[in-house]
């Protein structure tokens, strides 16, 4: 148990750069409290004192903000970061190095007793703010589920979800991109460089319109220099000679 707990305060070290030091993490963070709490709360549930375990479960929400069901499994170097909002189910399972975020939910859909009925977290996995993780399906190894997502369905190990309801994104095609951010640590927040494949299409429409308006005004330039040629009456007064379109400002509005 006690092995555990130094696990939740080092994982606190190594991904929050505003902690300090073991005592700042101790005596300040509620996640830590929580963790804690919940350690003593599960050892009792499954030696079956259950109505002592939810009665600790209660002081621990009640002192921290974080709801965490005695019942839930918890692995070590687990995260909760901030915290406040957070609800863990009964059957939830959270994997080793997990990072979960203020407002996130690992609810249930169904009602019968005894069943799965909460989600499991692989290792790694990063639940951003505010998210909602619904059902007794699987989120696999490395995966990330971006800031208030609604996940329903399994997320595959390394890839990400986003949006309401979420859109689960492949990690092949970022694998490159993400190296460099995974050497240094994680992902804040479940977010990660172009994620969201609404804001990819809106980009390659951007930047394809910028390309065929580049090729225009190429073609107007070689178009000028044979105007010795061509009978100047047979080009239109408002034709467009040069490249007008906002590329840039056009993709700072969908986040490039």
């Amino acid at each position: 148990m006690f092995v555990r707990i130094r696990s939740y305060a080092q994982a606190i070290l190594e991904r929050d750069p505003a902690a300090r030091s073991v005592w700042d993490v101790v005596f300040s963070y509620p996640g830590f409290h929580a963790l804690v709490l919940h350690r003593l709360a599960h050892g009792l549930w499954v030696r079956g004192w259950h109505w002592l375990a939810r009665w600790i479960s209660h002081w621990g929400r009640f002192l921290t903000g974080i709801e965490i069901h005695p019942g839930a499994t918890i692995g070590e170097r687990v995260f909760i970061d901030h915290g406040m909002g957070v609800v863990i189910g009964e059957t939830a399972e959270i994997g080793d190095d997990c990072t979960i975020y203020q407002g996130v939910t690992l609810g249930g859909t169904s009602l019968v007793k005894g069943s799965k009925r909460h989600p499991t977290l692989g290792r790694g996995v990063v639940v951003g703010a505010s998210s909602q993780v619904l059902g007794g399906f699987t989120v696999g190894d490395g995966a990330k589920i971006g800031s208030s997502a609604v996940v329903t369905k399994p997320v595959p190990a390394g890839a990400t979800a986003v949006g309401n309801p979420a859109r689960i994104i492949l990690a092949d095609g970022a694998a490159l991109r993400e190296a460099a951010a995974a050497r240094m640590g994680f992902s804040a927040y479940g977010v990660t460089e172009n994620d969201d494949p609404v804001s990819q299409a809106l980009r390659g429409l951007i930047d394809g319109t910028a390309g065929h308006e580049h090729q225009i005004a190429q073609l107007w330039q070689a178009v000028e220099k044979l105007a010795g040629r061509i009978d100047p009456g047979c080009v239109p007064d408002d034709a467009t000679k040069g490249e007008h379109f906002a590329a840039d400002k056009l993709n700072q509005l969908v986040g490039k």
